[in-house]
């Protein structure tokens, strides 16, 4: 590569999205400490339409559809996501190309210090997956769409118009928004609250036999990738993409891999936790799928 070669990196212009640039472009220049690195902002139709719930207008591809335009046309070289965001099918010679280290994947309730949990009504959620798992740790609670990035929507909770609202944990402690003294955390375990596939997870999109791939799949980290594949595996063999009722976990651990699912099916809900071998865990991910799939 020339040494006066800028590398050009796509990221939304959320505060979330340039900190998970930003540790992506440490990732890099620590292990290339010549590259010149330089952050392109692109708005996505999922940051520009905030009247809307995700579900009414789109799937994954809100969020991710003009940055792979960009890829594609060569405008940028890199794309940075939140792999929960990305769709199962990317466009034609494209690639994950590396992914850094999976953050904290599970699901926070956040409510202000007065809030009481038992009598909590009104939860902000814009997620199907989220919403039908809440109702079950907490019949009594309201669940309402919530738009917005984090910081909007902590506001919107600190402005009265929920009880609660749920984030995922990983991006608040990017963010360093989980010591608010106004506000309490409630954690769900994995078994409470199924992450989506992907959460966590930021990845790196960019071109297939591509020079500046190969430097972001230089620096990525072989775990994460196991179960980001294992995640996106039963993903696409259910054909379901971030908006519907389904929830996809896997973490190496002990030797093994432990996959975790649940989906909410015609009101119905499959819930499953099992162990394999690493080896063994794409036969698991089919076979959950097709469980799922037959539980219809």
């Amino acid at each position: 590569m020339k040494q006066d070669r800028t590398i050009r990196v796509g990221t939304r212009g959320s505060l979330l999205a340039l900190a998970q640039t930003e540790q992506v472009i440490t990732a890099l220049q620590s292990h290339y400490p010549e590259l010149n690195i330089e952050k392109v902002v692109i708005s996505t139709q999922g940051d520009r339409t905030l009247d809307r719930p995700l579900v009414d207008f789109g799937g994954k591809g809100v969020f991710v559809e003009e940055f792979e335009t960009a890829l594609a046309k060569g405008r940028i070289d890199l794309a940075v996501h939140s792999a929960k965001d990305m769709p199962m099918k990317l466009m034609d010679g494209l690639m994950i190309a590396g992914v850094l280290p999976r953050g904290d994947a599970r699901d926070v309730l956040v409510t202000g210090k007065e809030a009481v949990q038992k009598e909590m009504m009104k939860v902000g959620t814009g997620s199907l997956r989220r919403r039908f798992q809440l109702e079950e740790l907490y019949p009594q609670a309201q669940c309402v769409p919530i738009r917005g990035n984090v910081t909007t929507r902590l506001q919107k909770l600190r402005d009265g118009f929920y009880d609660g609202i749920v984030l995922a944990a990983a991006g608040l402690e990017r963010l360093s928004l989980l010591e608010q003294k106004d506000l309490e955390y409630r954690y769900f375990s994995y078994e409470e609250m199924v992450p989506a596939g992907g959460q966590g997870i930021i990845a790196i999109e960019g071109r297939e036999d591509d020079e500046i791939s190969r430097l972001a799949r230089s620096v990525s980290d072989s775990e994460t990738e196991l179960e980001l594949e294992t995640e996106r595996r039963i993903l696409s063999l259910l054909q379901a993409d971030c908006h519907e009722a389904v929830g996809v976990f896997s973490e190496i651990s002990g030797g093994g891999i432990v996959v975790s699912v649940v989906r909410s099916i015609n009101g119905k809900i499959y819930k499953k936790r099992e162990q394999t071998t690493v080896e063994m865990r794409l036969k698991l991910a089919e076979r959950l799928a097709e469980e799922m799939i037959a539980y219809e």
